[in-house]
Order: C-alpha cells, then structure tokens, then sequence
C-alpha cells in the first residue's frame, strides 16, 4: 500500500449494476493508487450509514466519501476526492470542479441517478 496516503472510505450502491461497474473502471484506471481506497456497500446498511452521519437516502442518491480525518464528502466533492487521488485523474476532478462545469454537471449527475432509480423501482 501507499504510505503517503491514508485509506479513505466509499460509500457505494452495490445493487446498482453501473455502480458496479464504475468501481471496477476506477480500480483499473487507479492500479496501485487504487489500494488507498477501502469500498463500502451501502446495500442493507441503514442503520450503520445513519450511525456515521450520512443518511440512507442521500447515500443512495449521491456518492460519499470519508477521508483520512473522517470528514464526509458527497455527489461531486466525492468524486473529486476520489478522482484527484489518482494521477491520471487529477485533470478530471479539476475539470469537474470548474465553476461553469460543476453545477452543469451536478444537474445532469442528479437527474441520471434518478433516471436509474426511479426506472429500477428504488425510487
């Protein structure tokens, strides 16, 4: 593991097959950077997600991310977190959080998500 950085956790939907997918993606874009990262399956875990201050829904809805200080991050703070963890993704998470780019693509985040749920009865 990477001594110069300390594990962060991502609160992930496991039921959901793009979910999925998206992780394996960024473990392999990630490689050894990836091993930083500990995957959290928020599928069943109400009761622990309200435990640490994220509520259910909202994890279902948004991705979260806890770092090394177990601050908790989400929708596309999470993502920039995750992102700029890795050197090949960096320009990415920068881009994302542009000023222009960041509410134009909160929005088109939001609706996806909710396109998926709603289209697999979870919404």
């Amino acid at each position: 593991m990477n001594q110069s950085k300390k594990k962060i956790t991502v609160y992930y939907d496991g039921a959901c097959p793009s979910c999925i997918k998206d992780r394996k993606n960024y473990e392999k874009l990630a490689g050894k950077e990836g091993e930083d990262v500990c995957w959290f399956d928020i599928t069943g875990q109400d009761a622990h997600l309200r435990d640490i201050g994220i509520d259910p829904y909202k994890a279902m809805t948004e991705l979260h991310v806890r770092d090394e200080r177990q601050q908790v991050f989400s929708e596309l703070d999470a993502y920039i977190l995750l992102m700029a963890r890795v050197p090949r993704l960096k320009p990415l998470a920068w881009f994302i959080g542009l000023p222009v780019i960041r509410p134009l693509l909160s929005s088109l985040y939001r609706w996806m998500v909710n396109r998926r749920l709603g289209k697999s009865g979870r919404l």
